[in-house]
């Protein structure tokens, strides 16, 4: 894709402010960031929603990540782009994972283990958490799922039910090879309008080689943060169980 260095921090800085207010980014937030004219700005900005990586929702709004724009940060957040954010911050990391592995050490159980890890996840990301335990689904957090505002829309809801109902036995036959993998909105296998990205990390358990943990959460949310977050605890479990 035809991006230029600084239309990558652009749209880096779109997705971080959105992640946080959940509201459009307006240009003039941009140029004062850039030290650019808002002109300027906007002319970049129009760049990236012709590219689909940007949209803007209605008329006179700021402009908002598209799913598109997602992938692109997802690929390239541990490459090129240099964001105020995209890096996690060392402490908070450090004090996340040290709380999953107090949490999860205390059980002698390979179940229990796994269910206090997503039980972790929920608490640290804000966002539902999911394990395969055995043949069964453990679901987490459903309602601080809903409680984002993404999900004042019915039809939402109902496409985030549908992709759960079907998600166990989808992960059980398509079984994701990479040890991290992330479904953005419309890639997700089912439920492609709910708007949620699906994060889940593979790790080998008592119960299978191929067992999951991650999250579920708006596709609006901190990457960087969340994907940290769910490759170590599924790097820990393995190592643990």
């Amino acid at each position: 894709m035809n991006i230029t260095p600084r239309q990558s921090e652009i749209l880096c800085h779109i997705i971080e402010e959105y992640a946080e207010t959940a509201l459009p980014v307006g240009s003039v937030t941009m140029a004062k960031l850039f030290g650019v004219s808002s002109a300027t700005i906007r002319a970049e900005m129009s760049r990236l929603e012709s590219l689909g990586l940007i949209a803007q929702p209605y008329t006179s709004a700021g402009r908002v990540p598209t799913d598109a724009g997602y992938r692109y940060y997802v690929n390239h957040i541990d490459g090129e782009l240099s964001s105020l954010n995209h890096k996690m911050d060392q402490k908070s990391f450090e004090r996340g994972t040290h709380a999953i592995e107090v949490r999860v050490s205390s059980q002698s159980q390979a179940d229990a283990a796994i269910r206090r890890a997503v039980d972790s996840l929920v608490e640290l990301t804000g966002n539902m958490g999911l394990a395969t335990i055995g043949g069964q689904l453990y679901l987490s957090g459903l309602t601080r799922l809903f409680t984002q505002p993404e999900f004042v829309d019915t039809k939402r809801v109902q496409a985030v039910a549908k992709l759960l109902d079907n998600l166990e036995p989808w992960l059980r036959e398509a079984a994701p090879g990479e040890p991290l993998n992330i479904f953005i909105g419309q890639e997700n296998p089912i439920g492609k309008n709910s708007g949620v990205s699906l994060i889940i990390s593979k790790f080998r358990s008592p119960f299978s080689d191929r067992s999951y943990i991650g999250v579920l959460g708006p596709t609006r949310q901190n990457y960087s943060r969340v994907m940290s977050l769910v490759r170590y605890t599924g790097n820990m479990l393995e190592n643990i169980l």
